[in-house]
């Protein structure tokens, strides 16, 4: 199957993803797969998975986490939603449900069966911005790690990738006990953002 979906054009290739529904059945609200990507984009966001007001409205990040996510690298919502400097490709396409403590993680099915063909299409990226602890345990080398500690070794990655916390209001006592984060990460990865925009932009 794989070796068929990376024959396909990159516009059939997308539509393949979105009409996916291999874990329609473990998905309370149904399967609505939510990426953005072009095989222009300069920039992957790599989130969790679309949380609830992300599944209703279509749109990736769009919520409070998107807000400073967008905060922190400097940039439009229009910019943001422009696929072609872009990507937003999340550990899981779909709305997974809520458990106890929050949303549930992403779908395991959804990245043996798309990340490796996706990510093969995206030739231009110059700067992967990894989030949240499955997203850094697939890209990482040592993902594994804590959150914590694969973000204070961010510069063992950079500039290509960036591992960071969830930018989720839900994190905001991280960010209060990790103040270096803010002080010195954002200045460095708004400047690299900047830097990958201008070049799309010639």
């Amino acid at each position: 199957m794989t070796d068929i979906l990376a024959q396909l054009p990159f516009d059939e290739l997308v539509r393949e993803v979105r009409a996916c529904t291999i874990c329609a059945e473990s998905l309370p609200y149904g399967p609505r797969p939510i990426v953005q990507l072009s095989p222009s984009s300069r920039i992957l966001v790599v989130g969790q998975a679309p949380g609830r007001r992300v599944h209703e409205t279509g749109l990736p990040f769009n919520d409070p986490s998107g807000d400073r996510l967008r905060q922190w690298m400097g940039i439009t919502r229009e910019t943001f939603y422009d696929d072609r400097k872009l990507a937003i490709l999340p550990m899981g396409f779909c709305y997974p449900g809520t458990g106890k403590s929050g949303d549930l993680p992403p779908r395991p099915e959804c990245a043996p069966a798309w990340r490796s063909v996706l990510l093969e299409r995206l030739t231009n990226i110059g700067l992967t911005l990894v989030i949240g602890q499955y997203a850094h345990a697939w890209h990482l080398p040592n993902g594994k790690k804590s959150v914590t500690e694969n973000v204070k070794n961010w510069r063992k990655y950079w500039p290509d990738l960036l591992p960071m916390p969830h930018p989720s209001p839900r994190n905001n006592l991280w960010l209060r006990r990790n103040p270096w984060f803010e002080k010195e990460v954002i200045p460095e990865l708004q400047k690299r953002v900047s830097e990958l925009l201008s070049e799309s932009d010639r």
